[in-house]
Order: structure tokens, then sequence, then C-alpha cells
């Protein structure tokens, strides 16, 4: 079993993100394995839902310890999620480890990725249209057992054929679902019900065979000390800041995924932030709030 420092140092750097935000995990560390170290897209995946079972155990014990957490939500969602994620195994293990198949999975992963981070911009740009500043506490939250338990089964099935879905695409859908409560009050719960919902996709993987261990152990060495930083430093970021950032992180993976070469994804990714900053300006007039910072400060 080869232990690869590269994949251990990118771990590390994906599980500190994973331990701030609550998403990002599969989103990141199976790109990175596929696209940075040419792991087969079918071992990839399985390999990061074993890591996974380690690694998210972690961050949500810190969270518990802190009593961020929801558990009526997180029983909620693990019932929808579980049973779901072994058929997202099973649909993995259908497609097989052809080219083709592969090509398919990559597919199905981008477009994932891609609905995701557009699910994040919209309720982010309508959280500020409407004013809302999400600041409601996640303990006061009244759970809506339909709309949750269909969470879990969406993100349960993506997350056992993708390894994305149980930070990345479920926690856009909990923002949704309880526009009161802000991403960073969710990370807590979300790290939460990830733990039975990795343990049941790795499950799958492992009887389906498709685990590489010395990509699981370099994967589990690096990603378990960052997420255990990660949480403790997660009820310090300003929620208006972690959303905006996972988005297009995911949205460049997606692109990615979905064929779009090196060259083009640069210039894409260029535009895109191009693009951001002059909607920023038009809407923010930083201008004007140093103007007005400046008159009030000569008074």
């Amino acid at each position: 079993m080869h232990i690869d420092p590269y994949i251990v140092l990118g771990s590390a750097i994906i599980g500190l993100l994973v331990g701030m935000t609550g998403a990002g995990g599969g989103a990141l560390m199976t790109p990175m394995l596929i696209l940075l170290f040419g792991v087969p897209p079918a071992a990839a995946i399985s390999s990061d839902l074993v890591a996974a079972v380690v690694m998210r155990p972690f961050g949500a014990a810190v969270h518990l310890r802190a009593g961020t957490v929801n558990l009526r939500l997180v029983r909620w969602m693990v019932l929808g999620s579980v049973p779901a994620a072994f058929l997202g195994a099973y649909v993995l293990h259908v497609l097989g480890d052809t080219k083709s198949a592969q090509h398919h999975i990559e597919t199905a992963l981008g477009a994932a990725l891609l609905v995701g981070a557009g699910a994040m911009a919209l309720r982010f740009v309508l959280d500020r249209r409407s004013g809302q500043t999400r600041r409601g506490v996640v303990h006061d939250l009244r759970a809506r057992p339909t709309a949750t338990i269909a969470i879990g089964v969406v993100g349960g099935l993506i997350v056992g054929a993708t390894s994305v879905g149980s930070g990345s695409l479920m926690i856009v859908l909990l923002l949704f679902v309880y526009p009161t409560i802000g991403a960073n009050q969710l990370v807590g719960t979300d790290l939460t019900q990830a733990v039975p919902l990795t343990v049941a996709a790795a499950l799958g993987a492992l009887i389906f065979g498709h685990v590489e261990f010395g990509i699981t152990a370099s994967l589990i060495i690096g990603s378990v000390p960052a997420v255990l930083v990660g949480s403790m430093l997660s009820s310090t970021i300003p929620d208006r800041y972690v959303r905006p950032a996972i988005a297009f992180v995911i949205f460049a993976s997606g692109l990615k995924y979905i064929g779009l070469q090196t060259t083009a994804l640069g210039w894409t990714l260029c535009a895109t932030l191009l693009g951001l900053a002059v909607l920023w300006m038009v809407f923010a007039r930083p201008w004007q709030a140093r103007g007005e910072v400046l008159e009030e400060g000569s008074r």
C-alpha cells in the first residue's frame, strides 16, 4: 500500500475547507484525484467515500461538543439518505469501469456540481434581494420532515454514485428549505448527517470493489487533522464569504468534468470573475459607501 505525499497535502487543504464550510469534500477531493493524479473515476469516488467515513466523524464531534447540531434534522435526512446511498453505489457498479462508462460518470459528476453551484448562487442572490440576513439559530429550526427526507434521498443517491452531495448539494437544498439559516450555521448539522450517509455509501463501494486502499490511506492522513482545525474555525467565518467561495470552486470543477478543455476553462473562469466583479460594483457601489464614511469622518 503506497502513501502518496502529494495526495496527503492536497487532502489536507480540502479537509480544512470541509471542516470550515461543511461543503467541498466530494466536490473537491474526487476532482483532485482524477484531474491531478490520474485516478480512474470509479476508484477515486469509492476511495474518497471510504476516507470520508474516517474524516467526517472528527468534524461532527467538534460541532456536537459545541452544541451546533440539530439532531432532529439529522434524523430526518438520514432516513432518506442511507438507503439511497446504497442504490447510488449499485448504480456506479452497474456503469462499470470501461472508458465510455467513466466518461458518463464524469459527465454526471460535472452536472451534479454545476447544479449545486447554480443553486447556491441563486439562493445567495435571492437572499440579497430580499434582505434576508440569515441570522437564525440552527436549534430554533422547526423540521419539515417530507422536504428534509427528500433532500436526504437526492443527496444519498448522488453521493453513492459520484461521492458529491453530502455537502455540496445537500447544504444548498437545506438553504432553500430553511431560508433563515446561514450556511455556517448548517455546517455542524450537515457534517453530522454525513457520517451515516458516507458509511452507507462506503459499504456499497467496498461491496462492489472499486476502493484503492493506498489512496484512501493518503486521504485519511491528510484530511483528518485538517478537518479538526477547520471545524474549530468554522464559527468565525462570515456566511457571506463562505457561500460564494464554495460555489465558485464547485462551478470550476463541474465545468472541467463536463469536458471543458483547460484553456477554455481558464478563460471561462476569468470571464466569470470579471463579470461578478462588475456586478458587485454596479449593485454595491463601494465608492458611495467610501464617500459617506469620509463625509461622516469630516463632521
